[in-house]
């Protein structure tokens, strides 16, 4: 019993420092109370993957504040915003209603909102 409560030790301390926390705005996503978040993908030039933008009703007057970002403040990067819906489930969030934001004339980009189950 006691090898097996030290190897357990020693996988948890390989393991902590590649997990990451997930926050918007300093806020960890599991700590959010909303009932509802918006998700919405930040598309970069020349890059494969985007950023995502989650708004759950917190003051948003900067782009910056409402980007995923990691436990070191540095922006996480996804495959899609749909790619972050998923992992979403896991915090206790389903897809509620998608509908499409018009920025230009042509462009327009889908939005997420996500509802707690």
């Amino acid at each position: 019993m006691k090898k097996l409560m030290i190897l357990a030790a020693m996988v948890a301390g390989f393991a902590l420092p590649d997990a990451k926390a997930q926050t918007v705005n300093g806020v960890r996503l599991t700590d959010i109370n909303a009932n509802y978040m918006q998700v919405k993908e930040i598309k970069r030039t020349f890059a494969q993957k985007v950023f995502v933008s989650v708004e759950y009703g917190q003051i948003a007057d900067d782009l910056n504040k409402t980007c995923i970002k990691d436990d070191l403040g540095k922006k996480m990067e996804f495959d899609s915003a749909l790619d972050f819906v998923n992992k979403a489930k896991s915090y206790g969030y389903e897809l509620f209603q998608v509908f499409s934001e018009r920025e230009w004339k042509s462009d327009s980009n889908a939005v997420y909102v996500l509802k707690r189950k």
